[in-house]
Order: structure tokens, then C-alpha cells, then sequence
């Protein structure tokens, strides 16, 4: 019940103070996003944290102009793989190799199939594929930052080419997903969703259970 309280308590600020959030309550939430379950665990995404105000003020612009851009503590992009290669498969694979101490047959196997398949299709449909996977984090952030007591305010309202330059993501062979401002919520006058009831479908209109 305590989360389903907090995730009651969260919205999406339309105005932030510019109060900083405690280094700890960040890790946190990037840790649950990085505990995110993904898509044969290859976690196809880095999470750029900007606390650069000058970085902030040249993503603002283009991302329709919201405040909470340049008046939250903490800026999370999301940037998702720009598309799956080799490396970035085997990568995880041995990465899982070793922190388990042991090598899996069918595990291996599975490797194999992925590099048969991955590498090989449309690069626009591999990056969709791995923004789906960043969508996930993105989704836990946002429960984390709930339980922390921490605003978010989702935000796809933004030209991502534009933030790719700023960040200098396609170098990198990211692009951009999906932004996510950490603060804490204005006055009250300031933001006019703040008292406002919660408004999600009824139970019954959201669910179907099947026996």
C-alpha cells in the first residue's frame, strides 16, 4: 500500500523549484532503472544524467519550451541504441559469463541465434526495438523517484535530433528516447495540475480477466 500511496502522490510536475535533489535519492533511481528488465537482458540504452544548467537552457528550446527543463535538479536522457551490433551483443554475454563464473551451453546457443538475427535487420527497426527497452527504465525511474518523494515529469514533447546534437549522441550510437526532469513541484499557484484529482480509467474499463 505505501507505493501504491506514492505512485497516488506523483504526477507530472509542470513546475519545478530548482531545489536540488540529494545525490542518494539519484542513485537510487538510477539504480532501479538500471535493474529494469530488458529484452534478453542486453539493456540497449545509456542514460545521459545533465546537471549542467548551460546544457539544460540549450535543450529547453527544443523541447517546446518547458520550464521544468531548465528548473529541475537533475535532466535524465534516455538515449537508446542507435541499432544492435556484434559487439554490443557479446558485450552483455560475456559480461554475464563473468560475473556468473561460468559459461551455459544453451546460453551460448542463444547467443548465437541473436547475432544471426539482430545485426542483420533494418537499423530504424532495431533502434524502435531498443527505445521499447528504454521505455521500461524510464518506467521505473519513475516509480523510484515517486518512493523518493521526487517529482518527474515525462516528457516526449522535444525534437530528438536536436538533443542528439546538443549531446553529441549519434557518435556515441545512441539516440535520443525520452526525457525525464527530477526536482521537486512548485507552489501550488504555479502549477496548475497540482490539486487536481488524479484522472485514470476505472478497473473495469483497463482490465479483462480471463479464466
Amino acid at each position: 500500500m505505501e507505493l501504491l500511496d506514492k505512485l497516488n502522490w506523483r504526477y507530472a510536475a509542470k513546475a519545478m523549484n530548482g531545489k536540488a535533489v540529494p545525490e542518494d535519492k539519484i542513485e537510487h533511481i538510477l539504480e532501479a532503472a538500471r535493474l529494469a528488465p530488458t529484452s534478453s537482458g542486453l539493456q540497449p540504452f545509456e542514460i545521459m544524467v545533465i546537471k549542467n544548467q548551460e546544457l539544460k537552457e540549450k535543450i529547453r528550446p527544443v523541447a517546446w519550451n518547458q520550464s521544468v527543463i531548465t528548473d529541475c535538479s537533475h535532466l535524465l536522457v534516455f538515449a537508446a541504441w542507435d541499432t544492435y551490433t556484434e559487439d554490443r551483443i557479446n558485450y552483455m554475454f560475456n559480461l554475464t559469463n563473468e560475473i556468473r563464473g561460468f559459461k551455459n551451453e544453451g546460453w551460448e546457443n542463444y547467443r548465437q541465434m541473436l547475432l544471426g538475427s539482430y545485426p542483420q535487420q533494418d537499423a530504424e527497426e532495431n533502434y524502435h526495438h531498443a527505445a521499447k527497452q528504454a521505455y521500461i527504465a524510464f518506467s521505473q525511474a519513475i516509480i523510484a523517484a515517486a518512493f523518493e518523494g521526487v517529482d518527474a515529469t515525462p516528457i516526449e514533447g522535444f525534437e530528438a535530433e536536436a538533443v542528439d546534437t546538443i549531446l553529441g549522441l549519434r557518435e556515441k550510437g545512441l539516440r535520443s528516447a525520452v526525457l525525464l526532469p527530477l526536482g521537486y513541484r512548485k507552489e501550488e499557484e504555479e502549477d496548475w495540475l497540482v490539486n487536481l484529482v488524479k484522472v485514470r480509467k476505472p478497473m473495469a474499463d483497463l482490465v479483462t480477466i480471463i479464466n
